[in-house]
């Protein structure tokens, strides 16, 4: 029987659940724990809307890898808290989510949910080796749109994004990539890398829009296709693009290695099968306690046994 594999971007749902729910709901002792009831509803509607037999809640052991930095130092540069005189830099957070992080790490080991985060890597890239791997189709959740470069519909590969809090999702497969924007899943990491992201501080290509570069996409294949045709004086390029391009070329040479996901990750050996019931009953009930998760917790205890 094929399975199913669902892979969360576990701190881009947490974010949202962050914002989306308000801070006003607390653990007993006042502690606010809006992103782990948050997480956890969402979880809930997850399981019970697309019915995944495995599920991984990939984390970010490193959200801001040193490699990717040595390649464009401007990489997520604009999210870092003030900088510290030593150890790794760190990601400027919500004073009141912080604190929440480890319990969400705490639940999902209880009820037996896999998490699974890799030194020197992100979140993405743990998606994307987990995505390379796959034998059935996969579900990936996330509210980032680099991970739409991994849709493919020949693989059964789509992302659900949220669009409102957690609880709207899109579900983007080929056919929505190219309306939005021109491209198919492979593509969009091109279309990422020329346009630019200011979201992770990824300068692009001056002058090169997204529909722009959608249409070079459409018209040279892919990124390799475009750069040999600025060099090729009888392809269709304006000079003012040719001259962009052509000066873009350090940048050009290494953005890839940044923009596009890892699929090479050394992931361990963990069961992925999504839990009937929890791994630890004891701890789970002291945690549901000690932060007052309430129904948020009991509903997935009671999805996940059904």
């Amino acid at each position: 029987m094929t399975r199913r594999l669902m892979l969360l971007d576990t701190a881009s749902l947490y974010f949202r659940a962050f914002f989306g729910v308000p801070e006003s709901v607390r653990a007993p002792d006042g502690t606010p724990v809006n992103a782990v009831r948050g997480l956890l509803e969402f979880i809930d509607r997850l399981v019970k809307d697309h019915h995944p037999d495995d599920l991984v809640a990939c984390m970010d052991a490193d959200w801001r890898p040193h490699w990717r930095v040595e390649l464009i130092p401007s990489y997520k540069a604009h999210r870092v808290a003030e900088a510290h005189e030593t150890g790794p830099d760190e990601e400027e957070v919500p004073d009141t989510l912080s604190p929440q992080v480890p319990v969400i790490e705490d639940v999902l080991d209880a009820l037996g949910i896999a998490r699974v985060g890799i030194e020197e890597y992100e979140a993405d890239d743990v998606i994307g080796t987990f995505t390379a791997r796959a034998k059935g189709p996969v579900d990936i959740v996330t509210g980032d749109r680099d991970l739409y470069q991994l849709v493919d519909d020949a693989r059964g590969v789509r992302v659900l994004y949220p669009l409102k809090g957690v609880g709207t999702l899109r579900l983007t497969d080929e056919a929505v990539l190219r309306e939005k924007y021109g491209v198919g899943g492979p593509g969009y990491a091109d279309l990422a890398l020329l346009r630019g992201d200011p979201s992770d501080g990824l300068p692009g290509v001056p002058g090169i829009g997204e529909k722009t570069a959608a249409k070079l996409l459409a018209e040279f294949g892919d990124l390799a296709g475009i750069m040999a045709a600025v060099d090729d004086p009888a392809a269709k390029l304006t000079p003012s693009q040719r001259k962009r391009l052509d000066e873009a070329r350090p940048y050009v040479a290494l953005a890839p290695r940044v923009v596009r996901v890892a699929d090479d990750v050394p992931l361990p050996d963990v069961d992925t099968a999504l839990p009937h019931t929890p791994r630890d009953p004891a701890a789970l009930e002291a945690l549901g306690i000690r932060w007052g998760l309430g129904g948020s917790l009991q509903r997935l205890v009671t999805t996940l046994g059904t």
